[in-house]
């Protein structure tokens, strides 16, 4: 684990109690992507596979997380992250351990965005994570969320 992903577990867990009784670790931020680790045991349903809940914020959370992450890259530190909107898909169920993961949006995109934060003190940033089985490569959930930033 690199100090910026130490970093981003430790204001998760302070600033949101909740990651820490879900298990949430951040296992790596590398070439602007970020993955999480959530396990099953600490997240299960009835039907013994992950709760939807815990999946739904596992979505929302690598969002936030990457976009934590890429704004202290910038430099930018003076800034609020809220989710405004979130759409999520769940096609398959998660059997196991989770991971999370939330890559970069277009260069075009990110740069748009960047300038109206910077222009105007507040911005909205579509990004897309998914979950995948620990095991697996295929998508158990996709998840595109609208992120604000605002001083």
């Amino acid at each position: 684990m690199n100090l910026d992903s130490r970093h981003l577990e430790s204001i998760l867990h302070h600033d949101i109690p909740l990651t820490r009784d879900m298990g949430l670790k951040v296992l790596d931020w590398h070439d602007q992507q970020l993955r999480l680790h959530l396990p099953l045991e600490a997240n299960v349903n009835h039907k013994n596979t992950m709760f939807g809940g815990s999946l739904y914020c596992a979505a929302v959370l690598a969002g936030w997380g990457w976009l934590h992450l890429r704004l202290r890259e910038e430099g930018i530190e003076d800034g609020h992250i809220v989710i405004q909107e979130g759409q999520i898909s769940y096609p398959l169920p998660v059997t196991m351990d989770a991971i999370a993961i939330c890559q970069a949006p277009g260069a075009a995109q990110w740069k748009k965005f960047l300038a109206m934060y910077r222009r105007y003190g507040r911005a909205r940033l579509t990004l897309q994570s998914r979950i995948v089985n620990a095991e697996g490569a295929e998508d158990a959930v996709t998840f595109s969320g609208q992120y604000v930033l605002h001083r």
